[in-house]
């Protein structure tokens, strides 16, 4: 069958039947929605567990990244130290053949500037090992906070992986069964069911009437509307929270809700005469 033909069959179904198979949708998605509650915040729990530990995963190795770098600044001024020391011992040597003062003021400053790096440059290494040292303590202490929330994180997903162990089974029969009642529901109405059931915070698209009110706001429904909303001869939404209303009697056939209204009319004719005696007999 071609999918032009799947959607003229859906439309062609009668009110009651297209209120009937969103009731049936809302049925088994509220189950899916219990199981959900049963896992609790445990799901996003381990989310926000992987989401830090990968932060300080991160953490850890931009440290190490900089600890590689102040490494290879040591390393560096170490050279620089070195060359310097070469250039004195140069100085020192042309020192003993100066053949003018101009030469050995020359000379001197050479060594004093030399001397000036030098002790700049072990001033920088000092600094860069303090940073090191600073780091390497961060770095311990992440380490540290890693290791336990990976523990922390083993403990849930294993309390995680019991629980859907124990529900995995029935939830996807459930979705399986939830996509099946959806093919045969109008795409418009399918939209509308999710779009309310998106809003609303229990889920709930579908409402039944209880005590004459609105099962989902529990807001009061006007008498006529109960009625057209009992007849289901069409789609009633609740001016207050949306939802789309529906009787206590909608998992019953109208045969049998017809039955069900004469068999309450016959009771209440046996009651009648009931009372009528009893006031018969006060006034003897």
């Amino acid at each position: 069958m071609g999918a032009k033909a799947k959607t003229e069959d859906k439309k062609s179904l009668s009110i009651e039947e297209k209120i009937r198979a969103l009731y049936n949708l809302q049925l088994v998605d509220s189950k899916i929605d219990k199981i959900k509650i049963l896992r609790g915040e445990l799901p996003l729990e381990v989310q926000d567990l992987e989401d830090e530990i990968a932060g300080l995963e991160t953490r850890i190795d931009n440290y190490k990244g900089e600890i590689l770098t102040l490494e290879t600044s040591i390393a560096n001024k170490k050279t620089e130290i070195k060359e310097s020391e070469a250039l004195q011992l140069k100085y020192n040597e042309q020192l003993k053949n100066i053949k003018n003062n101009r030469e050995f003021d020359s000379l001197t400053k050479e060594l004093e500037f030399q001397t000036l790096e030098i002790e700049l440059s072990n001033k920088k290494i000092k600094g860069f090992v303090s940073d090191i040292e600073a780091k390497n303590i961060i770095i311990e202490d992440a380490i540290s906070k890693l290791n336990e929330l990976k523990l922390n994180l083993e403990d849930k997903k294993k309390e995680l992986d019991g629980i859907v162990g124990e529900t995995q089974k029935e939830e996807e029969a459930l979705r399986a069964k939830s996509e099946k009642i959806s093919e045969n529901i109008e795409e418009r109405l399918l939209i509308a069911y999710k779009r309310i059931r998106g809003n609303a915070r229990n889920g709930l698209s579908i409402a039944p009437i209880e005590r004459g009110a609105c099962g989902g706001c529990y807001n009061k429904i006007p008498p006529q509307k109960q009625l057209d909303i009992k007849s289901r001869k069409k789609i009633i939404v609740c001016e207050y929270c949306g939802r789309i209303l529906v009787d206590n009697d909608i998992n019953l056939s109208l045969e049998e809700v017809e039955a069900k209204r004469i068999a309450e009319q016959e009771l209440a004719k046996e009651a009648k005469p009931k009372r009528k005696t009893r006031k018969a007999a006060a006034k003897k």
